[in-house]
């Protein structure tokens, strides 16, 4: 019995010991700098970005039918009236792709 009564007062100041010191520490705490010299605020300016154009694809379209119709009005021979009415088509459909590329 006085093994046990001897084994559990012991444990009792250790567990004391260690709390007093944990405290101690931790109130001690890690000491500031004396004076931490702010640096100055340097702006960072972004650079600027290109806005794209709201509807990428439908301007990647437009561009290639310029494209199509400039290869067209270049090309040799008339094709029974088909390389005109072609021409025509691309016109139109510039037009109506430009008024899609307004839209929000």
């Amino acid at each position: 019995m006085k093994k046990i009564g001897f084994l559990t007062l012991l444990m009792l100041i250790s567990a004391t010991l260690l709390l007093t010191l944990s405290f101690s520490a931790a109130a001690a705490g890690p000491r500031a700098p004396a004076h931490v010299a702010a640096a100055p605020a340097i702006p960072v300016v972004a650079a600027p970005t290109p806005v794209p154009p709201p509807h990428p694809r439908v301007h990647e379209a437009v561009e290639a039918m310029r494209s199509a119709r400039e290869h067209l009005s270049h090309a040799e021979g008339e094709f029974h009236g088909h390389r005109a009415r072609a021409i025509q088509h691309l016109d139109r459909a510039i037009h109506e792709a430009e008024i899609c590329e307004r839209e929000p």
